[in-house]
Parts: C-alpha cells; sequence; structure tokens
C-alpha cells in the first residue's frame, strides 16, 4: 500500500525491524490514538503488522470514533484496527489480554487554557484508569507518554536537561497544571510497576515537527509551517531568543516503540532532539527551506544581556542505552511536513 507518508514508514520499518517478533499474535491497547503521537504509532503499527504479518491486534481507546474515521479512513479500515468509545478516566475495559498498552491521551492546549481542572483529571484519573486495565490484563509493557515539561523551568545555565535532574514546576502556579499532572502521572506509574507488576516505561516527550502536527496550535513551529503555507508573515510573539529543539515524527515513532518494547522498567527517556536553535533561527530557517520571500515579523525587541529560555533535552540515555538518535535533520522535517500539508 503506498501512502504519502510511505517514505517515512520504510524508514520506521527499517530501525524496529528487530523489535516486533515478541508482538506477535498479541494485543495492543492505545489511548490517544487520534493526537499527533497517537497517529504515528497507529500508522507505524499498522505498516508493520501489514509487512511482516504479525497477526497483532490494536484497539485504541476514543471518545469520537466517527472523527477517526473521518480523519482517517485508511487506519479505521484496517482490520487489525478496533476502536473503543469511551473517555480515558472511566472507559469499560475490552476483554481479553493485552501484552502492550500505550498511554498517550491528552488534553489539548486550546482546552486546557480553557479548563484546567479538566485537564488535570484527564491526566491523573485517566492514568490511573489506564494503569488499572492494564494491571488486570496481562500487561508485560506499559508505555507512558510523559513530557519534558515535569523539570520546570530549564536553568539558563544547563543547557541539555537529563533525566537525573530533580528540579521542578512552581506547584503554585496555576500553569504548572500540566506538568504537575506529567508528574503525578509517572509517579502511578512508579506505584503500579512495584504493587502490580507492570513493566512501565516512561517517555518525557520534548517538541516535534512532522505530518499531523497541527498548524494552528501552541506549537512554534507548526505555526510557521502554517504561516509559509498560508503565503502570512511568520509571527513571532515574544522576542525570537528562546531556543528549543525539534525531533521529526518518523523518528519519534522508532523511539516510542524501542522505549516500549526494550526499554527497561520503571525508567524514564528524553525523547527529542540535542539540537536546539532560537526561535528566531528556526523561523528564518523555514522560510529559507520553503518560500525565502517569506517576511518575519518579531512582536517583542529582546533584551541584551539576559540569558535566553530554553527547553533542551539530553538525549545521551536514549542514546546510550538504546541507540536512539535524531536521524532526520529540522530542514527535512520541515519539508517533509509542508509537503504532507500540501498533500502531496
Amino acid at each position: 500500500m503506498t501512502t504519502r507518508l510511505s517514505h517515512d514508514l520504510e524508514m520506521i520499518a527499517g530501525r524496529t525491524a528487530g523489535l516486533w517478533e515478541e508482538v506477535r499474535g498479541q494485543q495492543i491497547f492505545l489511548t490517544g490514538g487520534t493526537g499527533f503521537f497517537g497517529c504515528w504509532l497507529v500508522e507505524s503499527f499498522c505498516h508493520m503488522n501489514r509487512v511482516l504479518g504479525l497477526g497483532a491486534h490494536l484497539t485504541i481507546l476514543t471518545r469520537a470514533p466517527e472523527a477517526f474515521r473521518g480523519k482517517s479512513p485508511h487506519l479505521a479500515a484496517d482490520t487489525a484496527v478496533s476502536l473503543l468509545n469511551g473517555d480515558v478516566r472511566d472507559f469499560e475495559f475490552p476483554a481479553g489480554d493485552f501484552r502492550y498498552v500505550i498511554h498517550a491521551a491528552t488534553e489539548r492546549a486550546r482546552q486546557a487554557a480553557a479548563a484546567p481542572l479538566e485537564m488535570l483529571t484527564t491526566i491523573v484519573d485517566g492514568t490511573r484508569r489506564t494503569l488499572d486495565f492494564a494491571a488486570t490484563h496481562g500487561t508485560r509493557a506499559f508505555l507512558l507518554t510523559s513530557s519534558g515539561a515535569v523539570y520546570g523551568k530549564q536553568p539558563s545555565e544547563l543547557t541539555h536537561v537529563p533525566e537525573t535532574y530533580s528540579g521542578g514546576p512552581d506547584t503554585l502556579d496555576a500553569a504548572s497544571v500540566y506538568a504537575e499532572g506529567k508528574r503525578v502521572a509517572e509517579q502511578l506509574c512508579v506505584q503500579y510497576g512495584n504493587r502490580h507488576g507492570v513493566g512501565c516505561k516512561i517517555a518525557r516527550c520534548w517538541a516535534f515537527c512532522g505530518p499531523h502536527l497541527p498548524l494552528d496550535e501552541h506549537f512554534a513551529i507548526g505555526n510557521f509551517i502554517g504561516d509559509v503555507l498560508a503565503r502570512r508573515p511568520i509571527q513571532i510573539k515574544g522576542d525570537g531568543t528562546a531556543r528549543r529543539s525539534y525531533l521529526y515524527a518518523a523518528d519519534l515513532a522508532v523511539w516510542l516503540w524501542t522505549i516500549l518494547l526494550r526499554a527497561p522498567d520503571l525508567t524514564a527517556f528524553n525523547v527529542g532532539s540535542a539540537q536546539d536553535l532560537s526561535i528566531l533561527e528556526l523561523a528564518e530557517l523555514v522560510a529559507h527551506t520553503l518560500d525565502p520571500e517569506t517576511q518575519i515579523q518579531v512582536a517583542q525587541q529582546a533584551v541584551s544581556p539576559s540569558a535566553p529560555a530554553r527547553y533542551v533535552p539530553s538525549v545521551d540515555r536514549a542514546r546510550d542505552l538504546l541507540g536512539l538518535e535524531a536521524w532526520t535533520s529540522l530542514e527535512e522535517s520541515i519539508r517533509r511536513t509542508a509537503k504532507w500539508y500540501r498533500g502531496q
């Protein structure tokens, strides 16, 4: 089957080929299957299941099955995929043993801004419900997609945050709701791992680029690509000095499957790229890659010599223990994302 993601799916297949034999004939349960992470996990699962003849089955929990069918009809039509209608906080458990559970559900940024308590209960109660399911349905490996937000504000002198960094968000800041929810979710994994023997693995995810990434939300790189595709000037709301790094979505899929199937239990891994650049440099790269005539508008004047805000991980642990890398350049990531949105 040829799709617009065929090149990426072939790359994922090449880098994960040795992982899949233990999945043969097994059931996998996924929450958050309609989000950015979920779409890539479902795409790659269906591809590997078909190419390798695994005979595996994926059940996707979703509050909107019809929306999923409308967004990804080729995935919904795959006989190896079932959609389970329900809310992650109180869904009915499907029957059978599910050796693998991936918990990737979380609220969208717009919903979080309007209803922070809704976000908190979705993260905490949803994680506990999903762990209850795993503990009673024969789960061997449980993957939590957490976030680099759990470290709190990155110190200016720390260029790359390692998993051993013990900082945290301000518990009295209402804006910490997402980060605190993810911290509790990680602790729930620890408790269920110790009490019930669920093999929990934690992926602390940072920033990404690729097909399925929204172009109109809080993702700077998505917004910049959206600006160019719409032939608008690129709008930088801040002063452009903050530093970020971006991992391509196909690389992300390789990382997540590898962590699920190969990482030690109760171990956290940063998932992202260590190659950082400023937001202004990012805007310039997007413009240079897609349309060099694009104007860039910066809302605020940079204040010198203040240290720039950083959100950049160390990925040494993932490289050293699991052999993971950021294989796709940022320029190529931008190009592929724009090509996908153009329908090419």
